[in-house]
């Protein structure tokens, strides 16, 4: 008998012999590791065969993770973790070849509540269909289905084609584009054409196992363990967003991620012209108010969500084109500030056909910021960029240079890789200002303002480097937490006291979850990620940041003359070992912390 707000089962497809089976999970595992990005990285720990292992080979394992908060009405919890090992990272020094980091990346929408509707607390697929395929789940009917039609389809063309296919406007499907069908190490995976699973190169994984979508509908709920105490606790929740004294949810509602375009543009945390700068001058002509004039049309939330993040509309301009939503707060900088574009539906454009392909904007736009800069400084010539004139704020050269990457297509088939690939392909110590942490690409935050945070935040990061890791013990065991139980950390501030997250688990499970314990998972969540990653070969020398923010100052704005300092970084990460109780030779967590942390299995296994 599962845990109350659990089945206790895994939907597991083997794509390669097409064997379809309900796994049980273990109750202890739902215990200790909850849900959604926890539970999943147990299972990835569990059914890899070892450390070495190609992400791209049939051996690696892809899981949609839902958490015990998914497909309940609990405010902004509906988030999808996709678990895998990643396309996108790799150690300094490692003795596999194919040695790279624990990759989850979370996702909004509907997914993963469709999948506990389906009654899984999780679906897995490993191997590899000897043809394109999609996964059609309702409940307990299974079917692996021919997709050989929809192969080369964009994710928008696709996402309409798969609704007539399937006749039923119920199911709730994610999938991958051209990006992900091409192994680009970079790819994503998408639903509703617009939220994304984007990082750590989870379309590519998907792609490599021939997996074009995934399609789920299903009429079950998990029996909840006090019913009484999670309806008082949904009535409190509720009323607090209702009231919303301090005005985030207005904030929220007005311009989703992207109102901190303009702020964080004015205090020197956004990514701008290759990371040179934290501060862009023409930042208003793509923010908020910009968009709300010129483009947006509707508001639209994820399942059971107030926030009403997301922005949909028609871009007009130098490009007319219909926006799903955009721009956030990530896609606004990257291919906007970070390329010195400030022409709003150029901007736009962008961002649809990064989408359309179902690849990582964060990636491919610091790649093309970073190739920019290799040709300002006479790195590269024309000639190397297939005769595009790659120069800042171009719209045009940026667009054909994203055409080039998503279809392999001459320079693209190198840069595709990203830019540690590149920084190698080019050398001349364009190493320098490449942007990345164990070869993942970073997010649109700069790190000299506030280098406190973002050092640790990018550098300690468990999938590489990323925006969403926090940037204290605290911070990361927090995120996890959220992570695992498929709530979207947008809302997270109104989860306190008599309304935490642990109550509503007590609630939802019928487990005691105290506080303290609540936290202890996250700790021994992010952990186990860390013993994965030192099992492929990552240790404290991968635990850095880019050249770049210690030799660069910036030259505009008011933080002007802002930069890393070396000694501060070296000596506060160095603290940040202590406070984990992970050796500061190493990183490798101690033995004594795996063992509290009920992690002891990993310590044989390393």
């Amino acid at each position: 008998m599962a845990i109350n707000g659990y089945y206790g089962k895994l939907l597991d497809i083997n794509l390669t012999t097409r064997e379809i089976k309900k796994s049980q999970i273990p109750e202890e595992d739902l215990k200790r590791f909850i849900g959604g990005r926890g539970l999943g990285t147990k299972i990835l720990w569990d059914k890899l065969p070892g450390p070495g292992v190609d992400p791209l080979s049939p051996e690696n394992v892809l899981l949609f993770m839902p958490g015990p908060f998914s497909g309940l009405p609990i405010p902004s919890s509906s988030r999808t973790t996709v678990v895998t090992k990643s396309t996108r990272t790799s150690a300094m020094s490692s003795k596999y070849e194919h040695g790279s980091t624990v990759s989850y990346s979370n996702m909004g929408g509907f997914f993963g509540p469709e999948i506990k509707f389906a009654g899984y607390d999780g679906i897995c697929i490993t191997g590899k269909a000897d043809k394109p395929v999609y996964i059609k789940i309702e409940d307990d009917s299974v079917e692996i289905v021919d997709a050989g039609k929809f192969w080369g389809m964009g994710t928008e063309e696709f996402d309409n084609a798969l609704i007539d296919e399937l006749g039923d406007r119920k199911f709730e499907s994610c999938y991958i584009g051209p990006a992900g069908e091409q192994l680009i190490p970079m790819a994503s995976i998408l639903n509703t054409a617009a939220r994304a699973a984007g990082r750590g190169g989870t379309g590519c994984v998907m792609g490599s196992k021939n997996l074009k979508a995934i399609a789920v509908k299903g009429t079950q709920s998990p029996k909840l363990g006090d019913h009484k105490k999670y309806l008082e606790l949904l009535e409190k929740i509720r009323k607090s967003f209702k009231d919303d004294n301090n005005g985030e949810l207005q904030w929220w509602r007005h311009g989703g991620t992207t109102g901190a375009l303009t702020s964080s543009s004015r205090n020197g945390t956004q990514a701008v012209k290759n990371y040179g700068e934290g501060t862009f001058g023409e930042i208003e002509k793509i923010g908020t108010e910009a968009n709300r004039e010129k483009v947006w049309k509707r508001d639209f939330a994820c399942f059971s969500c107030h926030l009403a993040c997301k922005k949909s509309g028609i871009a007009k301009g130098s490009y007319s084109v219909m926006v799903h939503d955009g721009p956030e707060y990530e896609t606004g900088t990257m291919l906007g500030a970070n390329l010195l574009i400030s022409d709003l539906s150029g901007l736009q454009k962008l961002i649809a056909v990064a989408d359309d392909y179902g690849i990582d904007i964060i990636s491919v736009g610091n790649t093309i910021g970073f190739l920019m800069e290799a040709y300002e400084k006479g790195l590269i010539d024309k000639a190397y960029l297939d005769n595009i004139d790659l120069k800042w704020g171009d719209v045009a050269a940026s667009l054909e240079m994203m055409h080039k990457i998503c279809n392999r297509e001459g320079i693209g088939d190198k840069a595709c890789n990203g830019v540690k690939y590149m920084a190698n392909e080019i050398g001349q110590n364009s190493h320098k200002f490449a942007i990345h942490v164990k070869g993942h690409e970073l997010a649109a935050w700069n790190v000299p303002v506030n280098s406190d945070y973002w050092s640790i935040c990018y550098a300690t990061s468990n999938r590489g480097a990323c925006h969403m890791n926090g940037g204290s013990p605290d911070s990361q065991n927090d995120a996890a937490l959220r992570d695992s139980i498929a709530a979207c950390s947008f809302a997270s501030t109104w989860y306190k006291d008599e309304i935490s997250y642990a109550k509503f688990l007590t609630a939802i499970t019928g487990l005691d979850w105290s506080e303290e314990e609540f936290a202890k998972a996250g700790t021994r969540i992010f952990t186990l990620e860390k013993m994965f990653n030192y099992r492929e070969g990552f240790n404290i020398n991968d635990d850095i940041l880019p050249p770049k923010f210690f030799e660069n100052k910036f030259t505009v704005g008011d933080h002007k003359g802002a930069i890393v300092d070396r000694n501060f970084f070296k000596n506060h990460l160095a603290d940040y070992y202590k406070l984990r109780a992970w050796d500061t030779k190493t990183s490798k967590p101690k033995n004594e912390t795996l063992i509290d942390l009920d992690l002891g299995f990993t310590i044989e296994r390393t």
